[in-house]
């Protein structure tokens, strides 16, 4: 647990930082933060010891601590992103430390949801992953849309959970048990009417978070009205854990199942990346532009899910990290530019490239990658994933999915060229970033360049994935 114990002892740190920094001293818990939490990123990086504790409710394998480590990263950058913003914060509204011990609380709750060896630890990870994130919606208490997207989250996932506890309650009773193991070993052999339908409520529960079709509903009103830091975290750290648990439980306790979910993954696919892109189309803001961006990527990571074996487990865990720098990318520069400018709309981008070319280059970087275009990254997170659903056979599924990525080309050009071919008279003026932006934007361009030319990176994952 060695995750788990550092970063609560990051978050003790921090709680007693707050109660004994001075206000007027209080900006200096933002560098604090991140010193900490880069201590915690390195730290996982360094040889563990493998097992399960608790009975077996909790435990740790090569793959799982490789997937902490990503979204450690992601973390990472996202702080670094939000750095400056969270210092003005800090002066302006007299807050503390609170968005750190919120944000690390949730990250807490997913170690445990990916770790976890039991229904119990998963819905105790699965609540503390997701409580905090309500309050961090609403972070912005001198904005309404902020407390409006706080509150539209909080119910939303309130009633998604009441759902997938429902569903867990019902596999219990035809399984015995809440034990992955026991499950596996023979506790789901021939499945009834009662199991198929604790799995489907159970699968819709987990599918609010990854914000598949029809669950998606509350995702871009949420991101919209969010921090731009919290909306990347949701999009991102949220939405990657929450499909890597799916999927193991997928590829593990719910084998029996296939018969029944790949049928329901392949139509849930379909409509993700349908509903996803053909509303992406008619977005003007920049949040609600990559909220329906981020829908129609998690249906393209669910052709990987239709497999069931190794390749489909290295497929998808090599598109989070993908579309993890991707996106914190594209959110990263939408901070830096709203954080200077106000500015939010796909409009107020027309000339950005002759005032800021740099985080131009940057936002087309990651849109390039977002749509699969080569040599970026994406390009090969995509054709890995289209792979994976080939190799089962499921050629329609693959020839829709590259529709969908020509709708989708299309609307991140349209980005691209107010940037690049556009002018704008009233275009965002230069402006300087602060390091920590600076950093931050530079770790994922670099991520989004080195991922898919380094194929080492793709050959570790997918010796990691044996393990399913």
């Amino acid at each position: 647990m060695r995750h788990e114990v550092i970063l609560l002892a990051v978050i003790l740190l921090l709680v007693i930082g707050e109660i004994f920094i001075a206000q007027r001293k209080k900006n200096s818990m933002v560098h604090l933060a991140i010193f900490l939490f880069g201590i915690h990123t390195l730290i996982g990086f360094l040889a563990i010891d493998f097992g399960s504790i608790f009975g077996g409710m909790f435990h740790t394998n090569a793959l799982i601590q490789f997937f902490k480590n990503i979204i450690n990263i992601g973390v990472f950058i996202l702080l670094l992103q939000s750095g400056d913003w969270l210092q003005e914060r800090i002066v302006q509204e007299n807050k503390g430390s609170e968005f750190f011990i919120l944000l690390f609380s949730s990250l807490l709750g997913m170690y445990f949801m990916v770790s976890s060896g039991d229904f119990l630890m998963f819905y105790l990870g699965l609540e503390l992953s997701t409580l905090p994130i309500a309050a961090l919606a609403a972070y912005e208490t001198s904005k309404r849309k902020s407390s409006e997207s706080g509150i539209k989250f909080i119910l939303s996932a309130a009633l998604a959970s009441g759902v997938a506890l429902f569903g867990i309650s019902m596999l219990y009773a035809t399984s015995g048990s809440i034990y992955f193991a026991d499950i596996i070993g023979g506790g789901v052999t021939e499945p009834n009417h009662l199991t198929i339908l604790g799995f489907v409520l159970f699968f819709a529960g987990l599918a609010f978070k990854i914000s598949l079709v029809p669950f998606h509903f509350w995702t871009a009103d949420v991101y919209e009205g969010a921090p731009i830091s919290i909306t990347s975290y949701l999009s991102v750290i949220s939405k990657g854990a929450a499909v890597f648990i799916l999927m193991i439980l997928l590829f593990t306790v719910a084998k029996s199942l296939m018969g029944i979910w790949e049928h329901i993954v392949y139509v849930l696919a379909i409509l993700t990346m349908f509903v996803g892109n053909l509303f992406a189309l008619r977005q003007q803001n920049m949040k609600r532009f990559l909220a329906f961006s981020s829908i129609a990527q998690a249906g393209f990571i669910l052709l990987g899910l239709t497999t069931g074996n190794q390749l489909g487990v290295a497929t998808v865990v090599y598109f989070i990290l993908i579309y993890m720098f991707s996106n914190l990318a594209a959110f990263g520069v939408v901070q830096a530019i709203s954080l200077k400018t106000g500015k939010e709309n796909m409009k107020d981008y027309e000339g950005l490239y002759r005032t800021n070319p740099n985080l131009s280059l940057v936002m087309m970087l990651a849109l390039f990658s977002l749509a699969g275009i080569p040599p970026v990254a994406g390009f090969f997170g995509k054709f890995f994933l289209f792979t994976a659903a080939a190799s089962k056979g499921y050629y329609l599924l693959v020839f829709l999915a590259v529709v969908n990525v020509t709708i989708s080309l299309y609307y991140y050009l349209l980005v691209v060229r107010a940037m690049f071919l556009r002018e704008n008279d009233l275009a965002i003026p230069y402006f300087k970033s602060n390091l920590y932006m600076k950093i931050g934007l530079l770790m994922t361009a670099v991520g989004i360049l080195v991922i898919g030319l380094f194929s080492p990176i793709y050959d570790y994952i997918y010796e990691l994935s044996n393990l399913y």
